[in-house]
């Protein structure tokens, strides 16, 4: 059972029982974010995730020297950490013991590199031909790209995310948040899981392959809806509908004039009601029949009378206030939030979105957690592995005793 407390290093940590994933074990040789972001979703629905890391300094995400950051702790929580040489004949042998236990493999080293090693998925299938054999790459095999590096931006700028974020007549502009990375780690997770439900019926395992570059034209429907509708690629467009079909679509100034005292407002597209009644929040009833403003699409064209006119009235009132009166008067509007806004809000903090930790390295920290709830599977949280923690637990499970274990340590083969 996984304790709510932090184990002492070294102690064994398991999924709860009954939880969605549980009795699901995952060979992670993930590193990262496109592949830990993947196992790290496997690991918060319960499956036991084992990531195989490199004896004296473990998985680049954690910066060098074996010791958590940030970033590694936000992308491993609730994993277990053993140590495997996979240069060593003997740390091979040891993987491939661990495999044969697995339902799952998961990596995304660089183009080739997992074959050079050994563990390609005709090696890991021969092993365990119920495994599923999940990878993560930067572009898909047989494609003029397949061996190209990629990285988070450069999947953005290839897959297109550049070409539409931004502001029209200004150079493309990465989104903040990491669609590449973390984007593509979730369809990898949405592929395993779909595989393992078919793998129930049939027994049989079988290969997940995602490319960023595919994944990111995944979130670019609507981008491509546009370019039916006119025969053109899609452009930027700032803040406004991907459609061009509407207006109000801004983030509007709010009282404070801090960087993000911000409150977006938007009106659908399909009728005019939203935007009466947002003149009526405003007191605005003067502008209700004025034929400018008659439509969807003539808003968009008098789009700047529009945000003019909204700006006046916006800038009154703090961006929670604006989102209040906006909401309850029945139009869409979400005042901007910022990270500490966001890991410091009450409600978020009481449902568990977020929550404090402290790392034994690192300190106190503050957890993004799982945002997918399930009624009859919780998992608690809990921090991501120091280097090796579980491999004495682990390796016990394989058959390999006290006296081995010290051998391979020693022989530097784990």
């Amino acid at each position: 059972m996984l304790d709510k407390v932090r184990p002492e290093a070294g102690t064994e940590t398991l999924p709860q029982e009954g939880a969605a994933l549980s009795g699901i074990r995952v060979v992670d040789l993930t590193q990262f974010e496109a592949g830990t972001s993947c196992t790290l979703m496997l690991a918060w629905l319960g499956a036991e995730v084992i990531k195989v890391e490199e004896p004296t300094k473990g998985e680049q995400g954690r910066g060098g020297a074996g010791k958590s950051t940030i970033y590694f702790s936000l992308l491993n929580a609730n994993k277990k950490s053993v140590t495997c040489n996979l240069k060593s004949a003997k740390g091979k042998e040891v993987l491939r013991r661990l495999i044969a236990s697995a339902d799952v493999f998961m990596e995304n080293f660089a183009p080739g590199v997992i074959e050079r090693l050994g563990f390609g998925c005709d090696d890991v299938r021969k092993i365990n031909p119920r495994i599923i054999y999940a990878q993560v790459k930067g572009f898909p095999p047989g494609t003029e790209y397949e061996k190209y590096l990629c990285f988070d931006n450069i999947a953005q700028a290839m897959g297109g995310i550049m070409s539409v974020n931004g502001f029209e007549g200004d150079r493309p502009v990465r989104a903040g948040v990491t669609l590449g990375d973390t984007g593509s780690g979730l369809h990898a997770a949405i592929g395993i899981l779909a595989a393992l439900q078919q793998r129930h019926r049939t027994g049989r395992g079988q290969r997940i392959q995602v490319a960023m570059w595919e994944a990111m034209t995944n979130f670019l429907r609507m981008s491509y809806g546009a370019q039916a509708v006119t025969g053109k690629a899609m452009t930027r467009k700032g803040n406004a509908s991907t459609l061009k079909a509407t207006a109000p679509s801004e983030a509007y100034p709010c009282k404070g004039g801090g960087p993000n005292d911000y409150c977006f407002i938007y009106s659908t597209r399909a009728r005019d009601h939203q935007w009466q009644k947002l003149l009526t929040v405003m007191g605005r009833e003067d502008l209700k029949d004025d034929p400018r403003f008659a439509s969807p699409v003539l808003r968009y064209e008098n789009r700047h009378a529009v945000d003019e006119t909204i700006s006046e009235w916006t800038k009154q009132f703090d961006k929670w206030e604006v989102m209040r009166l906006v909401q309850e008067g029945g139009m869409p509007a979400g005042a901007v939030m910022d990270t500490m806004e966001l890991s410091r809000h009450p409600e978020l903090r009481a449902r568990g979105t977020f929550k404090s930790m402290t790392d034994p390295e690192q300190g106190d920290f503050e957890m993004v957690c799982c945002p997918i709830r399930l009624s009859d599977s919780e998992v608690p949280v809990d921090n991501a592995p120091t280097l090796g923690q579980h491999s004495r637990s682990i390796y016990a499970e394989l058959g390999i005793d006290d006296e081995e274990f010290d051998r391979l340590r020693a022989e530097k083969a784990i």
